[in-house]
């Protein structure tokens, strides 16, 4: 069986792509991981920054949960209105650069590429805690695991959407109804028990408080919660992928994915509370994640601890299926205007856009080694980028609603301002509270994006600038090329090569480069009796043959010598014609130089721009007894 098919899957047409869309229920777990995912690191991000206020501060998750839930309600209220105003993909980039500029645009679009990095490297991070959380004997090998993780959702995605959604669903339905469950459970015992329900496994004690929870402390609890809200626009960005009507079940998608992640923060910053469930460091032994210890609190570490865990665990691994949805989409828009390389636009064989998932899984698998795997380092690189994107998507949709008529279009227009100021107003605060902690390094890496981008447009400008042409064929001076053809032997390569040439061109030079003069002297007899005599029969111009000594075995620079020598001669085309042995099997590639190769290469790079170079191919046998050609 083929590798690439077994590991990827056949390859599909370009009119396969209505079969790969998807539906609402395919679109919770396609584009809503990262958003349900997030339930469970966000919280416990502010509850870890809490950990110096110790007891005091679980009093404080609950009213900053309520201010975080406020913000995704405006979100969603603000996201159901660009995908109604942008059907075909109402990303960050594309808002911001229609109604605010180039500029802007590229601002939303580097913010929202470090945030599907970063969001790949925590929920991987994140699921591999959880793990680790439920058995404590895998500590010593978290990078490891989440390195293992991201290659096989790397693969899964290579497979292509409609493949990754109905993979993941299971595990991510799974988490709703049996976190669902726990919380019921959970809501239950605490109401049945005046507010002070009784542990049925007691989670760690909490440290003694060795700071006062003051304001700053507080807004940065704040921030480091706004992680769990990075996931919120994935749905306005992919929305070309659902089935027709996509609008309605975008936001159908869109819908579930905010009641699942509201009801889901909202739970667990009541019963943590109730049940005294805190943060605890990742970095030592004996860790356990806020939801492992609130889990096993309510319901024990019996089978229903360890179905919720188990799917949370895949939930949070495949959280980073969100970026691996809308990274390779928006790399393909950025690319077609210019600011990408355009090979990010290209589909791959399951119509999905393989350069930008590799590209995402490397950069994602750079961070995880970097930090090691571990969340509570990464984490406060978060959420710069999310709502960067978030700021410059609702300022955009302000615009975009003045163009249409501010009148007509007043409470949406509303909607998008209130949704600008605030998303503002959390970014700076997650700037102010992170900076020191990590967040600088995302704003330097941002305007370092931007230049990329900006060199990369300009290298297409140059490009376009050189290679257009808006005349016509100019047809005087066409005359057949003069061939050059480098001759290491008499054999058969060669004199395929010499026959194409001669059937092109009266002007054909051999040129032989060696080191030894007895090279000179056997190739000289060789080409005297099989090439010059039969040519003088047939009353053919001879092929003279330039023979150029080398002492330090340099091809390329005799070669550039005598085409030099040729263009002052003639005005005209001079072509180089290689031949190149072409083997069976890849493993025959190791058993020959490949001179013919690297020659090509290196004249490529050289720049002659009156010089082409041809390859003609000599196929060795793939079969005992027959030749391939």
């Amino acid at each position: 069986m083929n590798l690439a098919r077994f590991l990827f899957g056949r390859r599909r047409a370009t009119w396969e792509s209505e079969e790969v869309r998807i539906d609402a229920v395919r679109g919770v777990p396609f584009l809503g991981l990262d958003a349900i995912g997030s339930a469970a690191y966000g919280p416990e991000a502010a509850l870890t920054i809490l950990i110096p206020a110790g007891a005091a501060g679980l009093g404080h998750i609950e009213p900053l949960t309520g201010v975080i839930l406020a913000l995704l309600v405006i979100l969603y209220l603000s996201y159901r209105q660009t995908i109604a105003a942008y059907p075909n993909g109402g990303g960050s980039y594309i808002v911001a650069k229609e109604n605010l500029g180039t500029m802007a645009g590229l601002c939303a679009a580097a913010a929202l590429i470090l945030d599907y990095v970063l969001n790949v490297a925590v929920g991987i991070s994140a699921g591999v805690g959880a793990l680790v959380s439920a058995i404590p004997e895998l500590h010593p090998y978290i990078l490891p695991l989440a390195l293992g993780i991201l290659v096989l959702i790397t693969l899964i995605n290579l497979r292509g959407v409609r493949e990754s959604a109905v993979t993941f669903a299971v595990p991510t339905y799974l988490f709703v109804v049996s976190f669902g469950v726990v919380l019921a459970v959970g809501v239950y015992k605490t109401v049945s028990a005046g507010g002070k329900p009784e542990p049925i496994v007691a989670p760690a004690s909490l440290a003694a408080t060795t700071t006062a929870v003051g304001l700053w402390l507080l807004l940065r609890a704040f921030a480091s919660g706004c992680t769990a809200m990075t996931g919120v626009e994935a749905v306005s960005n992919g929305v070309p992928v659902f089935k027709d009507p996509n609008v309605v079940r975008a936001k159908h998608t869109l819908t579930a994915i905010v009641v699942i992640l509201g009801c889901c923060l909202a739970g667990i910053a009541f019963l943590a509370r109730a049940y005294h469930v805190g943060a605890m460091d990742q970095e030592k032994p004996g860790y356990q994640s806020v939801i492992s210890a609130l889990v096993a609190a309510i319901v024990g570490r019996g089978w229903m601890y360890y179905v919720t865990i188990g799917s949370l665990l895949a939930v949070l691994c495949l959280s980073a299926n969100t970026s691996f949805a809308d990274f390779p989409r928006l790399c393909r828009i950025v690319a077609g205007d210019g600011f990408l390389p355009r090979g990010f636009a290209s589909v791959g064989r399951r119509l999905v856009f393989s350069i930008g998932i590799g590209v995402l899984a490397t950069l994602s698998g750079f961070l995880l080694i970097i930090f090691g795997g571990i969340t509570d380092r990464l984490i406060p690189l978060f959420a710069v980028g999310a709502f960067g994107a978030f700021t410059f998507s609702q300022a955009g949709m302000v615009v975009h609603w003045r163009r249409l008529g501010a009148r007509k279009h007043l409470h949406h227009l509303v909607l998008n301002a209130v949704g600008a100021v605030v998303t503002t107003i959390a970014l700076l605060v997650i700037i102010a509270a992170k900076f020191t902690s990590g967040a600088w390094i995302t704003l330097v890496l941002i305007p370092l994006l931007i230049a990329l981008f900006r060199l990369v447009h300009r290298h297409y400008e140059k490009v376009e600038l050189q290679i257009a042409r808006k005349r016509e064929l100019e047809l005087d001076r066409i005359e057949p090329p003069a061939f050059v053809l480098p001759v290491r032997a008499w054999d058969n390569p060669t004199e395929k090569a010499l026959r194409f040439a001669l059937a092109l061109s009266e002007d054909v030079t051999a040129m032989h480069v060696f080191s030894e003069a007895q090279e000179k002297e056997t190739l000289r007899d060789l080409w005297e009796r099989y090439v010059e005599e039969p040519l003088r029969r047939e009353g053919r111009p001879p092929v003279p043959l330039v023979s150029i000594n080398s002492p330090y075995r340099l091809i390329l620079k005799p070669l550039s010598e005598q085409l030099d020598r040729m263009r002052k001669r003639r005005t005209g085309t001079i072509a180089v014609i290689l031949p190149s042995l072409v083997e069976g099997k890849w493993w025959q590639y190791l058993m020959h130089m490949n001179r013919a190769n690297a020659l090509r290469l290196m004249l490529v790079l050289k720049g002659h721009q009156h010089v082409v170079v041809i390859t003609v191919p000599w196929y060795l046998e793939r079969r005992r007894g027959k030749r391939a050609d």
